[in-house]
């Protein structure tokens, strides 16, 4: 149910045109297909790539990848009930990890914007390979609407002429030499324990401001979780995203961005989580996170 107008099969159809022309650098350099269109609602694709893999002991792909998909599709799926005149963003994102994703397999997304108020949109979305039956993972989202003065439907930007390409350095001695996703965003560990992202144009959601995709904030967000919860717990194995819950308070500026995370619950196979992003201040964190990870089960060991 919307409290906003429908647009015109003449203006969604030029709309869904656009959205498919235009959409965050990262979208673009990813390989994100808009394959399916309705009013409210997108159905995209992303191809397996070898870049978009955590952990290459099992060929899995970053928990981060498919975070940073289902924000992308379910922001399609609100400028798709909108008139494309207006700026979106994402102010929280809820993730839920059903399975891990089959590697070698594109990843599909279908998304539904089924409320828009004056200044909010209520979205949720699915992320399956086989059958949306079978999903890899669910989301549920709230966008504000008019969020800034920009519009990338509208806006000209020539970012995407230029764009860069995803690629993961090689670093066989560096904490990420498993995690080719984590490197791709050249995440970085430094010596109090902060973690570091660096600003680059890979990373880029909104061209005109230009702004950190809101997927990208996620998937740094849960790295720094899994690294200081294996850290702090002196584990080997990595553990498991069950949830993430993502909270974005300011824009993300073209700057390094740093993290933390901390744990508030350990149980004997789930921990609890939360995190902050922040760049030149940390009192003022661009977003926070609560999320938990499935621990490898210990034998004779009850659940919490």
């Amino acid at each position: 149910m919307s409290e906003t107008p429908a647009p015109s099969p003449f203006i969604f159809d030029e709309l869904a045109g656009a959205i498919r022309r235009r959409r965050s650098v990262y979208g673009h350099i990813s390989g994100l297909q808009l394959d399916r269109v309705a009013p409210g609602e997108a159905w995209s694709s992303l191809p397996y790539r070898p870049v978009f893999v955590g952990d290459t002991e099992t060929g899995v792909i970053h928990g981060g990848v498919v975070t940073a998909l289902l924000d992308e599709c379910c922001g399609m799926a609100v400028q798709l009930a909108l008139d494309g005149t207006r700026s979106i963003a994402t102010l929280d994102l809820r993730i839920d990890y059903q399975k891990p994703a089959t590697p070698g397999l594109d990843i599909k997304a279908h998304s539904l914007c089924y409320r828009v108020t004056r200044s909010i949109a209520f979205v949720r979305a699915t992320a399956y390979q086989d059958s949306e039956d079978d999903p890899v993972a669910t989301a549920t989202a709230c966008f504000m609407v008019g969020a800034n003065r920009t519009n990338m439907l509208v806006d000209r930007t020539s970012e995407y002429s230029a764009a860069p390409v995803l690629d993961a350095p090689d670093d066989p001695d560096g904490p990420f030499a498993n995690s080719p996703f984590a490197r791709c965003l050249g995440i970085r560990i430094q010596d109090d324990g902060t973690l570091m992202m660096p600003f680059a144009r890979r990373i880029i959601g909104n061209p005109i401001l230009p702004a950190i995709h809101g997927g990208i904030t996620g998937a740094f967000l849960e790295t720094t979780a899994i690294v200081n919860v294996t850290r702090d717990l002196g584990i080997e194995a990595m553990p498991k995203p069950i949830g993430l819950t993502v909270n974005y308070l300011r824009s993300g500026r073209a700057l390094e961005t740093f993290a933390r995370a901390t744990i508030v619950k350990q149980g004997r196979r789930v921990v609890a989580f939360e995190a902050q992003a922040w760049q030149d201040d940390p009192s003022k964190p661009i977003a926070s996170a609560f999320g938990h990870f499935m621990l490898r089960r210990v034998p004779g060991a009850d659940e919490e």
